[in-house]
């Protein structure tokens, strides 16, 4: 029989197994960081709550008793890897009417369209080769024309006919632009940009990743024309180059 205090203690300590208290954050019962204490735990759950985090809400606090100590972390450091923004979805309403040349209008979508009406006699790299982007005869050429500037050129084929990606890309605007009726622009990669005008119907979305030689549109003769045929135009950082230079017809 021990009775001295400090035996007492001394033999507990020696022969007694350890136990370490701490808090976890739990989100839907699956344990995230842990913190010394209760009050450190409860404020990471009010800031949470304050800056709206999406999973708020499902996160609980744990009082825990084990044998060995996990790594704790800080309140700051808790808060920052917990945070969940709440995520805004938007979506991208389309509508149609019809246009004076009786073709169907498509209302715009995606980013910028560069109308920049400075032509360019010299040739520039691309990086990559433009295949035809439909079939057809040359109707207009690039340059001045009728005491203007014409940054494509104009190939004539049937409405409806297929109207190819000249070069694999992404899909930046797809909708109606002005004179250039409804019109398809990919984007290339380096500033590099191609442009499908006076489209009879738009086939390709905006975001969507296009191979060389793939359908985007139909041709058609919304817009300002005369006649069924693809406007195709080639720019670089937004400025316009001869599509005869890549292309031949």
């Amino acid at each position: 029989l021990v009775t001295n205090d400090e035996e007492i203690y001394q033999t507990v300590k020696n022969t007694g197994v350890t136990y370490y208290r701490y808090y976890a954050i739990a989100e839907k019962e699956k344990e995230k960081t842990y913190l010394a204490s209760f009050g450190d735990a409860e404020d990471v759950v009010k800031q949470l709550k304050k800056k709206k985090s999406t999973n708020a809400s499902n996160l609980t606090i744990e009082e825990k008793y084990e044998t060995k100590l996990p790594k704790l972390t800080t309140t700051k450091k808790a808060v920052a890897s917990l945070y969940k923004a709440r995520t805004i979805t938007t979506t991208t309403t389309t509508t149609t009417t019809t246009d004076k040349s009786g073709g169907v209008r498509i209302a715009a979508t995606g980013g910028r369209v560069s109308t920049s009406r400075e032509v360019h006699n010299s040739k520039v790299s691309l990086g990559m080769s433009l295949s035809r982007p439909v079939s057809g005869r040359l109707t207009s050429r690039y340059g001045y024309r009728w005491g203007r500037t014409h940054t494509g050129i104009d190939i004539g084929a049937p409405t409806g006919t297929s109207v190819k990606a000249a070069a694999a890309g992404t899909v930046t605007f797809a909708g109606w632009k002005g004179s250039l009726g409804n019109l398809v622009v990919v984007s290339h990669g380096n500033g590099v940009q191609t442009y499908y005008g006076h489209c009879s119907r738009i086939v390709a979305k905006v975001g969507q990743s296009v191979s060389q030689g793939q359908v985007i549109s139909k041709v058609g003769s919304t817009g300002r024309s005369t006649g069924p045929h693809l406007h195709f135009e080639v720019r670089v950082k937004g400025s316009s180059y001869n599509p005869l230079g890549y292309v031949s017809y």
